[in-house]
């Protein structure tokens, strides 16, 4: 009842308060318009590029008839798309990841040009591999979502198993298939343009969660200078 707010005195006028955050977070980041992201915690250093036109999505949404509605709860996310061919480097997973009914935890991928070249698990190791070979786009990225270390999910100390939860806990990645309308045009782009653009394709979609309360995230400018995103798991805006 707590993690989707409805233990609130008036759960309507809370989720509005907090869509109302998620679109404050999701318009800071698409003004920003970082040219790459640079995640480091314990045994994660990992650099992303983002590609040109990306935008930042999340919280609430909108019919053609201009009605407004929640498509998930909880939803604690504001989530684009990394470049496919420009992630470069080490991340480490902080929750266990159940994957087709078996269980993947303590798992770490290292990147090169945005393929996965090597990766380690303390459990599921051989179902770590399966999920990286469905084909050749499940060995790159697809997206990245920012969720601060103090969403309700997190704090409730609870895993699911299940990602649909877990992932309102926790910053995340995941491995194959982007969503084009994370790309200005994408929707309208064919497969061609959109591999040209950096946008991932796979049969595959699988986020695992790389958030904690050590996590610190950088953002980097066209022009090499670079700000605080995140810090200690969460925005480094709301920390000042």
């Amino acid at each position: 009842m707590k993690i989707v707010r409805v233990d609130m005195d008036d759960p309507i006028a809370a989720w509005e308060e907090h869509n109302a955050s998620l679109r404050v977070a999701r318009e800071v980041l698409n003004d920003k318009n970082y040219k790459k992201l640079i995640f480091k915690a314990p045994g994660t250093n990992l650099e992303m590029e983002l590609p040109e036109g990306h935008i930042w999505k999340g919280g609430s949404a909108q019919t053609e008839g201009g009605i407004t509605f929640n498509p998930n709860m909880p939803t604690e996310e504001v989530f684009s798309l990394p470049h496919k061919y420009r992630v470069n480097g080490t991340v480490s997973s902080t929750k266990p990841l159940n994957y087709g009914g078996s269980l993947i935890d303590r798992f770490k991928l290292t990147f090169k040009d945005g393929e996965v070249v090597d990766f380690t698990a303390e459990q599921g190791q051989d179902t770590l591999e399966h999920l990286l070979n469905v084909d050749e786009g499940s060995k790159r990225l697809g997206e990245v979502a920012l969720v601060p270390h103090e969403s309700p999910v997190s704090q409730s100390g609870l895993i699911f198993y299940n990602t649909l939860f877990d992932e309102n806990a926790s910053c995340h990645i995941a491995l194959g298939k982007a969503y084009p309308t994370n790309l200005e045009g994408g929707a309208q782009m064919n497969e061609e343009e959109l591999d040209q653009h950096g946008v991932n394709d796979s049969l595959s979609h699988v986020d695992f969660m790389i958030g904690s309360d050590q996590l610190d995230i950088d953002g980097v400018f066209a022009d090499g200078t670079t700000e605080p995103v995140f810090r200690n798991g969460t925005w480094a805006w709301k920390k000042k």
